[in-house]
């Protein structure tokens, strides 16, 4: 028997829609469940030969746990070891070289210096730094918000140079993104499953929460929804994950990816509606039971972008 389990907090409608669905679809020999643990023991092989991760991200000993389930042959969706690699700015700078259009962006160093750390530590800075020429590259408004971040946390709107600098001197410690505003026509939030199964959702960032995925224009510019289900793929494919969203503004009929590190987006009914939530289950349940089916023992079971497999070659 090969089981198929996920790791979630608090969650309560996908985590059990998503077992249920596996358990109705999966052939003979693979069941689905809940991630149950009870010791963490190194080198211990996970009694899950497909694992979804819905929480590590929060949690640092679920990460430890999974990248130990994943050394001893867990195909663990998404990667743990990429994620735990994985921030903004550089899947920005990817995202351009394979093709993806991306707002304009700088990295900010820090406003205080980490720990342990002292003015030595930054010989190598320029001070001040080229302050006019990043903001004559990003222009006004703009958005500053974590390198490494999610959820929306830590998010700043920055109007002129003042306004910078000052919501700069509230970030602390963290290492923040410096991006243009872009003020688009349109705005899609899109799942994309195993790297091939896409589902593009009208999206308005504007509206309240429960409102977000209610968007009745549907009459979309030729050949762009098209386009946008090619960027999702070419990002996801560089990537390597598994279970992720993409976001798009459209700006002049030019989709411009947002954000797309989203390794456990939100897949709740009560946010993403009926009709999405139904796709999302499906899909993932879908693709866990081809993992599954594939999943050799004894063998390493990740599944790696082509930023990496390239680099290795």
């Amino acid at each position: 028997m090969k089981k198929i389990a996920i790791l979630h907090g608090r969650e309560d409608t996908f985590p059990q829609a998503f077992v249920d669905e596996v358990n109705r679809i999966a052939p003979e020999g693979i069941s689905a469940e809940p991630v149950k643990i009870e010791m963490l023991e190194q080198g211990a092989p996970s009694p899950y030969a497909v694992i979804i991760d819905r929480i590590s991200q929060d949690v640092p000993f679920y990460r430890a746990y999974l990248k130990n389930a994943a050394l001893c042959g867990a195909a663990v969706i998404n990667n743990p070891f990429w994620w735990s690699a994985d921030e903004k700015f550089f899947n920005n700078a990817l995202a351009r070289k394979v093709g993806v259009p991306v707002p304009n962006t700088v990295l900010l160093p820090s406003y205080e210096r980490p720990h342990d750390t002292s003015e030595k530590s930054f010989r190598n800075m320029a001070f001040p730094l080229a302050w006019d020429k990043m903001i004559d590259y990003v222009g006004f408004p703009a958005y500053m918000k974590p390198h490494d971040g999610g959820g929306w946390r830590d998010v700043y709107k920055v109007e002129n140079k003042e306004d910078l600098f000052a919501k700069h001197a509230q970030t602390h410690r963290l290492v923040m993104l410096l991006q243009e505003e872009i003020k688009f026509d349109y705005y899609f939030r899109c799942y994309c499953i195993g790297r091939k199964y896409v589902h593009i959702m009208p999206y308005e960032p504007r509206n309240p929460h429960h409102l977000r995925y209610v968007v009745d224009d549907t009459n979309y510019p030729d050949g762009l929804l098209d386009l946008i289900h090619d960027y999702v793929l070419r990002l996801n494919m560089a990537l390597g994950y598994d279970f992720n969203t993409v976001e798009f503004a459209v700006r002049d009929g030019v989709p411009i990816a947002i954000d797309f590190c989203n390794p456990a987006p939100d897949a709740d009914l009560n946010s993403v509606g009926q009709q999405n939530f139904e796709w999302v289950v499906k899909h993932s349940a879908m693709y866990a039971v081809e993992r599954a089916l594939a999943h050799k023992d004894g063998e390493m079971n990740l599944a790696w972008g082509s930023f990496v497999t390239q680099g290795i070659k």
